[in-house]
């Protein structure tokens, strides 16, 4: 019977020693938030670690004790009996370096200068995250995880790992990812951006000492962004052409119930989400491409990687479509890596990593009790 971690629990890890960024910038110190679920066992074989998207963070699956509504962003993936089975896997969820849910990032406070970091704060990659995480792995005494998985931004960090620390780990689980974006992907992203730049209460990014918010700019990217996660079909579902009043108003502000969403998300995402830790993120998605420096070449990219693969895609993700999953696939497959691959039928877009989909669950479930038979579990 799948149930619940039950109570979750933050930690933090401070590292003193100096993490130099791709871009050339040092970060003396910092910290990262993470939090646990499940034992791990004897020799430290049976570790997985989950890498978050773009406005993820630390918490995974259960529930604060003093709130207990916040419940885990894959808490319907994470815990005892779930495809991520927390009565066989020790399961790491963090907040990355730049985020805004506790682990250094723009808002946290510069030690140089007694203000928050703000615009200061370096421009980070997927590369320097993995290092982060890598960190993070020997501070709990962790050589070699079983699995390392991720959705989207998660699934790229995922793939860096296998080319990062070839033999930390053993299967890598890339859902609804690419190996880089498409220029209409940049597209959005820029966009995403400029809308928080050009917001009057930016101030270059040090809004914080002004004691405001580039609300306006933060809620416009997310609701641009939330359009690109959600699928034509399921937008049609829910929504339709509805009307909020059942008339024509012949005006500009909210008619259709499709409208009253969106604002309502870019509202609420406003509101807890720092407008720095989102520019941050989308240009780590812009920078990802692992054949970078091999002259584009994938197939070069990926002759590092050692571990075992599970690739996922879902039908309706038009953001990161299957095609993109299959240009992991095909060099994974030249470089004769142990390559599975689902492509899910699923009308929720690109959101569908994030859903309980009984087909996308059961592959899942599948591959990871392989995984945990590896060491008896």
């Amino acid at each position: 019977m799948n149930t619940s971690v039950g109570i979750a629990s933050a930690q933090r890890a401070l590292f003193d020693t100096p993490l130099q960024f791709k871009s050339g910038a040092v970060l003396p110190r910092y910290e990262l938030v993470y939090e646990t679920y499940g034992t791990l066992n004897a020799d430290k074989s049976n570790a997985i670690l989950i890498c978050h998207a773009l406005s993820g963070h630390h918490h995974v699956a259960g529930h604060y004790a003093d709130d207990p509504k916040n419940v885990g962003w894959w808490d319907n993936m994470v815990g005892p009996g779930k495809p991520i089975d927390t009565d066989r896997f020790f399961v790491i969820g963090l907040n990355n370096l730049g985020g805004c849910h506790g682990s250094t990032g723009p808002s946290s406070i510069d030690p140089l200068t007694g203000l928050p970091y703000g615009a200061s704060f370096p421009v980070i990659t997927v590369e320097d995250w993995v290092e982060s995480q890598a960190r993070l792995a020997d501070r709990l005494g962790i050589t070699q995880f079983a699995a390392v998985v991720g959705g989207s931004l998660g699934g790229m960090q995922a793939l860096q790992w296998s080319l990062a620390y070839p033999d930390r780990v053993r299967h890598v689980l890339a859902i609804a990812a690419a190996p880089r974006l498409t220029a209409q992907n940049i597209a959005f992203n820029d966009v995403a951006r400029n809308a928080i730049l050009t917001d009057p209460d930016f101030h270059g990014g040090h809004y914080y000492r002004h004691n405001v918010v580039p609300t306006r700019g933060l809620r416009l990217a997310r609701m641009l962004g939330h359009i690109t996660y959600l699928s034509d079909d399921a937008m049609a579902d829910k929504f339709g052409r509805e009307l909020r009043g059942g008339k024509f108003n012949y005006g500009y502000e909210i008619e259709f119930e499709i409208e009253s969403y969106l604002r309502y998300q870019g509202d609420k995402f406003a509101s807890y989400f720092d407008a720095n830790t989102y520019l941050l993120m989308t240009k780590a998605l812009d920078y990802f491409d692992p054949a970078h420096d091999v002259g584009g070449d994938l197939n070069k990219a990926f002759a590092r990687a050692r571990a075992d693969f599970l690739v996922i895609s879902f039908t309706t993700d038009w953001r990161f479509s299957p095609q993109r999953s299959r240009e992991i696939v095909r060099p994974l497959l030249h470089n004769r890596r142990n390559v599975s691959y689902a492509e899910i039928t699923s009308t929720h877009g690109h959101d569908s990593f994030l859903m309980q989909h009984p087909h996308y669950f059961d592959v899942m479930r599948a591959y990871l009790d392989n995984v945990a038979g590896e060491f008896g579990k």
